[in-house]
């Protein structure tokens, strides 16, 4: 190897060591958008007996941060696109930090609701801005990885929560309802997520702006800076680039979004895969699983100890997407997701058949117990070594750039629209019929697999700024 390819090639492990670095601080949003959704999971039980109510606002209740998350996306492309990505991500962190304290000590259950709000607010701002912003700092050849860092903070975000939960738990006596110093256990839960949103708040403060901004922005010195630290080869090459994406000075509007049928046929693919994520039910296992476990006769602290095995999947899934997004594609890995949830789903609600309910206790029979926590784990894994990931991905990638941000905006509020629909509805229709609540996932799974093959098409490789052509 000759001395100029040697240091081509030290200069481009450079350029990926310090985007890994300033992705990873990005995907924190992600963290604390895993770790804020999923930490309620542990006080569903506790929560409707302190504020004694029934299932339906006890679901409303959990689901009233997803409402918030809808906001939260439909707003962030806007302000993402006025103020810079990093403004938008300290704005995230402060409103994380105000709805966690506030959730700690509510006094009543639509009080908690309302500070759920403004944590779904932030959620939503998170989960739009992050992948967003590692797309437009992430080299082609290693987007896909990069932009799984956002999901892979997720589903860290979603296991510390639980470890969180059952470890708080323990310490109060075995229940989120037992008292821990002056306050609940459960208030602990949902008040430590201050912690991580500090942090993020600092990270967020010390990352470079994305080059993409800074040039829409007319700020092309700053640009080129940060391009030099990212990317290697010529950075007013890269700029010009950026320009003819862009489309010259035009900024984005919900307005460039129209097209035929109401909205770009792009842009009503990436709602459908969106939407599509949401209801196979994923989240019912990460917002009621200590609940879902409670309600066919497992105790109440080993329902939290299965909620962290399940995320403990959830991790193991998501490494597995990471390193296969960007060798075999992004819809093959979505296909054998799509089979497998199918599956696994109604494996899931078949085993659930076998409740046996005496007046209001339930109890699932050991055998079918078993079947029940290998196909909801392997219905876990499937979706986080598949959608999990490559939802987010394609969000961030599948756009053309003139109209990236708002398209991102409408995909992920149709995305968080969706996760509150299932979220809502679930304590109804476990109580009515749990076992076809989950053939109603399956059926779900399968509706993903026909419109994966039928409509998307593959992004693996390509550039952002070839979207559009």
């Amino acid at each position: 190897m000759s001395v100029s390819q040697t240091r081509a090639s030290g200069a481009a492990t450079e350029h990926l060591g310090h985007v890994v670095m300033i992705a990873g601080a990005a995907a924190l949003g992600g963290f604390l958008f895993g770790y804020d959704t999923s930490v309620i999971n542990g006080g569903v039980d506790a929560i409707q007996q302190h504020f004694n109510v029934g299932s339906a606002m006890t679901g409303l209740t959990v689901s009233s941060a997803l409402l918030g998350s809808a906001v939260g996306a439909g707003i962030a492309g806007g302000l993402a696109d006025r103020i810079g990505r990093i403004r938008v991500m300290q704005l995230a962190a402060v409103l994380f930090i105000i709805s966690a304290v506030a959730s700690a000590v509510p006094f009543a259950i639509w009080d908690l609701a309302i500070w759920r709000v403004v944590g779904g607010i932030a959620i939503g701002i998170a989960s739009v801005i992050a992948p967003a912003y590692i797309a437009e700092v992430a080299p082609a050849a290693y987007r896909g990885r990069l932009a799984s860092l956002q999901q892979l903070a997720i589903v860290l975000g979603i296991a510390v929560s639980q470890l969180v939960n059952y470890a708080l738990a323990a310490a109060a006596g075995g229940s989120a309802s037992d008292q821990l110093g002056p306050l609940q256990a459960w208030q602990w839960m949902l008040g430590v997520a201050a912690i991580p949103a500090v942090v993020y708040l600092v990270v967020a403060s010390v990352i470079p702006e994305s080059p993409r901004y800074l040039v829409a922005a007319g700020k092309v010195d700053r640009a080129r800076t940060v391009l030099a630290t990212v990317e290697s080869g010529d950075p007013d090459a890269k700029i010009a680039e950026i320009r003819e994406a862009l489309g010259g000075e035009h900024k984005p509007r919900l307005s460039d979004l129209r097209g035929k049928f109401g909205l770009l046929p792009i842009v009503w693919v990436g709602m459908a895969i969106a939407a599509l994520q949401q209801f196979v039910g994923i989240n019912v296992i990460f917002y009621y699983s200590s609940s879902l476990w409670h309600s066919v006769g497992i105790d109440e602290k080993n329902s939290l100890l299965l909620s962290l095995f399940t995320s403990i999947v959830n991790i193991i899934g998501t490494f597995v997407a990471i390193a296969l997004v960007d060798k075999i594609g992004r819809k093959p890995l979505l296909v054998i997701g799509s089979i497998g949830m199918a599956v696994s789903l109604a494996v899931t609600g078949w085993a659930f058949s076998f409740a046996e309910v005496v007046g209001e206790e339930a109890h699932l029979p050991f055998q079918w117990g078993a079947v029940a926590l290998v196909s909801a784990s392997a219905f876990v894994l499937f979706f986080a070594g598949s959608w999990g990931v490559v939802m987010w991905v394609l969000l961030g990638e599948m756009f053309p750039a003139r109209i990236r941000a708002a398209a991102l905006a409408v995909g992920t509020a149709t995305n968080w629209i969706a996760n509150w629909l299932v979220t809502v509805s679930f304590p109804s229709l476990r109580d009515w019929n749990l076992p076809a609540t989950y053939f109603m996932y399956a059926v779900f799974a399968l509706l993903s697999l026909v419109f994966v093959v039928r409509y998307l098409k593959e992004t693996n490789g390509r550039s952002l700024e070839e979207m559009g052509r």
